[in-house]
């Protein structure tokens, strides 16, 4: 497995598809890692370089002390495409990936090509859910809060349907180091780029699951209606729409970076 020493910690990544095509950089939600872009590798190695990696305190990545900051997650991202010399990159960022994204097409724009920013949000509704899930995984592990999680991230339909990827998400979930969760729910929970998006200048589609509870279609809603030109698709699913309603998430990414 790849391992590059950055930013005060050592990253885990891994780099698919063609040497010289055009780069897309993914970046996983809150409690998952680079497997979560699993149902998106085979359309997406065929046309692009690939950059998947996992966020600090999340996979194989460094748990360095926290609390973490979205400032600092990005400066994370940033320090992997200097160290892999990317000059520019597209990047798709899930949840906390879209939040990542959201700072860098504010303050990095000239690194982005595109920008994709699913299911996520510029300042979290109830940051009393996040203090909720800290202590409750301070206290009990990640395993105290995995059926919860679960119950948020997919419809029932889904839960009940499909077993196997299920299963492989509360893999994800559970083997999260509880350190590293704690301190990025706390970047989330202290976040707030209400006042920034409206300066993102590079194309951007946001994405935004019709049955979302955690990031909601009126949070995605507000970031299309700042972000000057943004396209804004909606998929019949819940919080990780890229696994549950996988054909329809990969082939609005793809649309869009081609286009």
């Amino acid at each position: 497995m790849p391992f590059l020493d950055l930013a005060g910690a050592r990253f885990h990544y891994r780099i698919d598809g063609p040497a010289a095509a055009p780069v897309v950089m993914l970046s996983n939600s809150l409690g998952t890692n680079l497997a979560m872009w699993d149902s998106q590798l085979a359309s997406l190695k065929t046309r692009y370089r690939l950059l998947r990696y996992d966020s600090r305190g999340h996979g194989e990545s460094a748990v360095t002390s926290g609390p973490y900051t979205i400032e600092q997650l990005a400066g994370d991202a940033l320090a992997l495409l200097d160290a892999l010399e990317i000059e520019r990159a597209n990047f798709c960022g899930l949840s906390m990936g879209g939040m990542i994204g959201q700072w860098l097409g504010a303050h990095a724009p000239r690194r982005l090509g595109k920008l994709v920013l699913a299911n996520t949000t510029a300042k979290i509704g109830s940051p009393e859910t996040y203090n909720a899930r800290i202590d409750a995984v301070r206290n009990g592990g990640m395993v105290a809060i995995t059926d919860a999680v679960l119950a948020r991230w997919f419809t029932p339909a889904f839960l009940t349907a499909s077993p196997i990827a299920v299963a492989r998400v509360r893999a994800m979930l559970d083997a999260t180091p509880p350190d590293g969760y704690v301190a990025c729910c706390e970047a989330i929970r202290d976040m707030d780029q209400r006042e920034t998006v409206g300066g993102i200048g590079v194309p951007t589609l946001v994405i935004a699951g019709t049955h979302d509870v955690p990031t909601p279609p009126t949070d995605a809603r507000f970031l299309a209606d700042r972000i000057k030109g943004a396209r804004y698709v909606e998929l019949p699913a819940a919080h990780l729409s890229n696994i549950e309603a996988a054909p329809a998430f990969t082939s609005a990414l793809i649309d869009f970076i081609a286009t």
